[in-house]
């Protein structure tokens, strides 16, 4: 597994740790790999996961918008962010992440 995806996985758990998830996402993190979210955290995605909504992006996306440099909205409008699947979900885990 990549060091990148293993220092996201740590950071989005650390993020959503006190929130509640009532969803799945996947992020797909171009040239690195993927990473589930659910209601039992982050986790590095295998194959054959399923989720409401993939969000993919280039690493340096991915972490502007973990580190709060980049508003996942703004990553969307801006085509730095591409969203598959359930919108809904994807505005309230952008909202997690914001």
């Amino acid at each position: 597994m990549s060091e990148v995806i293993t220092a996201a996985v740590a950071a989005l758990n650390a993020k959503l740790a006190d929130e509640s998830i009532d969803f799945t996402a996947k992020f797909v993190i171009e040239g690195e790999g993927e990473i589930l979210v659910g209601s039992d955290g982050a986790k590095p995605a295998e194959a054959g996961d399923e989720a409401d909504v993939t969000m993919t992006a280039e690493a340096d996306t991915f972490q502007d918008m973990l580190s709060g440099d980049l508003n996942p909205t703004s990553a969307f409008m801006t085509g730095k962010l591409s969203v598959d699947g359930d919108m809904g979900s994807a505005m309230k885990l952008g909202s997690l992440l914001a």
